[in-house]
């Protein structure tokens, strides 16, 4: 099954997505996601310039050998746009082996571990109350986990919280979240837990997002305070670069802490999975270098009591998110999976067998990841220049995000 042809089809149905499409000669073709949200160009570069030339002429079915000759032979290893661009290849080899031997990609993973794989959804407000009729609602609907996130009383936009009901950040892209203060998220916090709390009951399952904004001591007061409301996790608490922060983190709370949808290769998580400083990893299949090198790093943390909650916002295609329930349902120590709802004509773009029902996620029995692209319609939503938002200071020192 030699590669013939490698295309890369930019599109954007309401954002951006990069999709690499690989045919063999036999006219057997896969497609994989490598969308680099606010950095997409740069990946659809990378992929049409440098990586398309070398895998012409090579057997589609040596997935493990073309992952290591395009990590290994580029020298400059790692980096989001490489590992990016490496798991669009990725994906796609999956898709073909899967189509080739008639089976869907979990089979070839192993085969099933579960037979749905729970996921969470986002609920998010800009008062106290929101956020509690929309952590209810999700409830309502079938979900058992739910991120809560809600405006901090005086900073004026805020990650993860929406202009208009429905939707899951912000809109205009690019802007500035002007006016962070940690102090004030520090104090409100734990009030809004407890609202929830007191509203939804013990047993459903609430997340929530930091989103690398506080100190390791920060972090430790906030996770310690949150003890008392069971999160399921404390999401990306403190930069992930030193990643000792960590081990401060875990001294001060029992809150179990998740960190890594920005990491991309197994080295990063090294250090924090070998101390125990974290409990789940929310690696992406899209940033972490596809399905191979993602169920590295899922052995590897499987031993240190270390389970998955992968990163699944709806700036990752559906291709990324089939890749996902494949890998979900075949491997052993995945928790849980994020799940944040694509626009209908990302839907339509992008045909799908997965699906969630009642809060879980199934991939289909499809052959291959079940996912499509349609060309034509995609050819309808030309790319759009965009870009994540930045964080400021109230004396307007740039700050994390």
């Amino acid at each position: 099954m030699k590669i013939e042809d490698v295309r890369v089809i930019v599109t954007s149905p309401g954002r951006n997505y990069v999709t690499v499409k690989i045919e063999t000669e036999d006219g057997t073709y896969g497609v994989g996601d490598a969308t680099l949200n606010g950095r997409e160009l740069a990946v659809a570069a990378y992929l049409s310039e440098h990586v398309a030339p070398l895998l012409i002429g090579r057997d589609g079915r040596d997935i493990e050998g073309i992952w290591q000759y395009l990590y290994r032979g580029a020298y400059w290893r790692r980096g989001p746009v490489t590992m990016a661009a490496i798991a669009g290849v990725d994906m796609a080899l999956w898709d073909i082996k899967g189509k080739a031997l008639g089976t869907p990609v979990w089979d070839l993973l192993g085969g099933r571990c579960r037979q749905a794989l729970r996921v969470y959804t986002h609920a998010s407000s800009r008062t106290v109350d929101g956020a509690i009729n929309e952590v209810q609602r999700a409830l309502s609907e079938g979900y058992e986990a739910v991120r809560v996130q809600c405006l901090v009383p005086g900073i004026d936009e805020m990650y993860g919280v929406p202009r208009a009901p429905g939707t899951s950040e912000p809109e205009g892209l690019p802007f500035v979240e002007q006016g962070w203060s940690s102090d004030a998220y520090l104090r409100f916090t734990p009030r809004l837990f407890a609202g929830v709390r007191e509203a939804v009951g013990p047993e459903p399952l609430l997340l929530h997002d930091a989103h690398h904004r506080l100190t390791p001591a920060e972090a430790g007061w906030l996770g310690h305070r949150l003890e008392e409301f069971r999160l399921f996790w404390l999401e990306d608490a403190v930069l992930e670069e030193l990643q000792d922060g960590y081990g401060i983190v875990r001294q001060h709370t029992t809150t179990p802490l998740a960190v890594g949808e920005v990491f991309n290769s197994i080295y990063d998580c090294e250090r924090l999975v070998r101390k125990g400083w974290v409990d789940y990893l929310r690696a992406s299949a899209l940033h972490a270098g596809g399905i191979s090198h993602l169920r590295k790093i899922a052995a590897f943390a499987e031993p240190y009591h270390v389970r998955m909650g992968c990163h699944g916002a709806a700036d990752l295609s559906p291709i990324t998110m089939a890749a996902a329930a494949h890998f979900g349902i075949a491997v052993h120590n995945v928790a849980i999976q994020e799940y944040a709802i694509h626009s209908d004509d990302t839907n339509t773009v992008f045909p799908h067998e997965w699906s969630v029902q009642r809060g879980y996620l199934t991939p289909g029995d499809a052959p291959g990841l079940g996912v499509d692209i349609n060309e034509e319609l995609a050819a309808g939503f030309p790319y759009a220049r965009g870009y994540l938002p930045v964080s400021q200071l109230r004396d307007g020192t740039a700050w994390n995000w």
